[in-house]
């Protein structure tokens, strides 16, 4: 503490420069700082810090397996957080002066890089503004935010008797409970969970936190009620959707989307209170969407669009400006070829063309290369074991293929099968579905040129986030707003540098090779190992397999080929 006070007294009223005499450890009593790193001046990205606890006094059990550290840790992140917020006074002077943060969770809960629990220590990895006046040192602000400020955050935020245990315990159990049941939906024939009682809708599009006065808990059809034993949380009942294909229906505003929507989400864990803490699905479920414009490299659409004009074949399909259809085709052959058990689908959200076609249609033009999704998605399941979930409000035909129906009415659900099969009786297709068991196949696998990354940004390579919905590689910017199951910016900035990697090693490999390498080496070394850093990096969250896929495929300068053409 006294050298560290030295240090800031020598340095004061020196050029911001001086701040890189704070590089190094420092034992502060009951924990350790680190100074890993210092911004070269006030207006650059902040200086990076970590704390570590002499020791780890918490109770084992909050961490006694991979799924309850996981939780712990994003407990002590929003703990840190909070701490934080009712600890540090923030401006200090220029540019960044007086910043103190660690990085902010979302809803869900995710494996991250801003806090390590081991048996030994507990340790934060911040970000910190050093203070200034204009462009030089301001020791007095650094020795109040370093030496006042940021114990105070340990305090009550990082040792046993700042935080709230019983907390700390509801968290961990909300979160192995969601994961037990998540684990157990293909044993039970189901791909997704929704307890009784979930609350589905969002405060506002801008909100992902649970809407409060007026929300309508949910409810389960009575012939969709499934009871689960969960390690903590005992005995659950609510509504389980089997395997196959299940039509979500109902009127506009009744809660079509937000049901899908909960299921989207489902791949995630979620923090206590947000009404979703039971609403799971398979961990694999990709959420499908037309996205006109989007570029294509080189995949199989095949088994969904046929031989285009001019005998053009779709085996190994690229396009710098895909329409709606093809760009669907392209999102459902991408989720397949890196590996998904659910598609979820709304009919807002696709290209109609895709969707259906009636009988004038399908009369009046005869060569049409694109085979209907109500053609595809009875054989997705039959041939390739791939479920859907199809949100429909205007295409009654899907009630031709589809297992079971779900009404949706005034946000609660009931099961309407048997009546839509009284429907499907009394107005017969005009144009019967004409998939069949061997109208659909798994995609090729392509072979991605890591040549066609140019990481290079002047004298620099640059491989990283910008926010969650924009990838930075060199002086390309990857887009992906359309990225729907997308939790944070720490996902994207660990897509980021995963992708970086493999451009930097200059060698081409499969899509599915790629992400496998990348995350493999995440469980492997933990987030630590993705991508070059200086310091700690201490902004990543863990991504899915899908999401690091879907970000490659969205590279226009991507250059790829099915794996015969490779």
């Amino acid at each position: 503490m006294q050298r560290l006070r030295s240090i800031l007294q020598r340095i004061d009223r020196k050029g911001y420069g001086a701040y890189k005499d704070l590089q190094g450890s420092y034992d502060l009593g009951p924990f350790t700082l680190f100074v890993d790193r210092v911004q070269r001046d006030p207006f650059a990205p902040p200086s990076l810090v970590r704390v570590r606890t002499k020791e780890n006094g918490f109770e084992g059990a909050l961490f006694g397996n991979g799924t309850r550290r996981v939780a712990f840790e994003d407990f002590l992140t929003r703990a840190v957080e909070r701490a934080l917020r009712r600890a540090v006074r923030g401006n200090r002077g220029s540019g960044g002066s007086g910043r103190m943060e660690i990085q902010r969770p979302s809803q869900v809960v995710l494996p991250r890089s801003s806090m390590v629990v081991e048996d030994g220590y507990v340790e934060a990895r911040m970000a910190v503004g050093l203070p200034a006046r204009g462009r030089s040192v301001d020791a007095r602000g650094a020795e109040a935010m370093l030496l006042e400020e940021l114990p105070r955050v340990v305090r009550e935020a990082l040792l046993p008797e700042g935080v709230d245990s019983r907390a700390a315990r509801g968290h961990v159990e909300t979160v192995e409970d969601a994961d037990d049941l998540r684990r157990q939906l293909p044993g039970l024939g189901l791909v997704a969970y929704v307890a009784n009682g979930a609350v589905l809708p969002r405060e506002s599009g801008a909100s992902d936190r649970p809407l409060g006065e007026g929300a309508v808990p949910f409810r389960s059809p009575e012939e969709y009620r499934v009871s689960v034993t969960l390690p903590n949380g005992g005995e659950v009942s609510g509504m389980g959707i089997p395997e196959g294909v299940t039509l979500v229906v109902g009127g506009g505003f009744h809660g079509k989307s937000t049901l899908l929507s909960a299921l989207s989400w489902g791949v995630y864990d979620h923090v206590p209170g947000d009404g979703r803490e039971l609403v799971v699905a398979r961990r694999d479920a990709v959420k499908i969407r037309a996205e006109d414009g989007r570029s294509v490299a080189g995949v199989d659409i095949s088994g969904m669009i046929g031989a285009l004009p001019g005998g053009r074949a779709t085996t190994s399909f690229s396009t710098p400006n895909a329409s709606g259809s093809t760009s669907q085709a392209a999102n459902i052959a991408e989720a397949l070829e890196i590996g998904t058990s659910l598609l979820l689908v709304d009919e807002d959200t696709s290209a109609t063309n895709f969707m259906i076609r009636d009988e004038r249609m399908r009369e009046l033009v005869q060569k049409e290369p694109i085979s209907p999704f109500i053609d595809l998605v009875r054989p997705l399941y039959d041939s390739l074991g791939v479920s859907t979930v199809v949100v429909v409000g205007g295409v009654g035909d899907y009630l031709d293929v589809a297992d079971r129906v779900i009404l949706m009415e005034d946000y609660l659900a009931r099961d309407a099968t048997a009546r839509a099969r009284e429907v499907r009786d009394a107005f017969p297709a005009r144009v019967p579905p004409g998939g069949s068991a061997g109208d659909v196949h798994a995609p090729r696998g392509r072979r991605v040129r890591a040549s066609s990354i140019d990481l290079r940004r002047g004298k620099r390579e640059t491989a990283r986030g910008k926010g969650m919905h924009t990838i930075e590689l060199g002086r390309e910017r990857v887009e992906l707003s359309y990225l729907e199951q997308l939790a944070e910016a720490g996902q994207t900035e660990a897509v980021a540098r995963a992708i970086g990697e493999f451009a930097a090693g200059n060698r081409s490999r499969g899509v599915a090779e790629i992400v496998r390498g990348a995350l493999d080496a995440v469980a492997e070394n933990g987030l630590d190992s993705l991508g070059s850093f200086r310091g700690h990096p201490g902004e990543l969250s863990l991504p899915r397999p899908q999401e690091v896929a879907a970000a490659i495929n969205r590279i226009r300068s991507l250059e790829a080929a099915t794996e015969k053409g490779a």
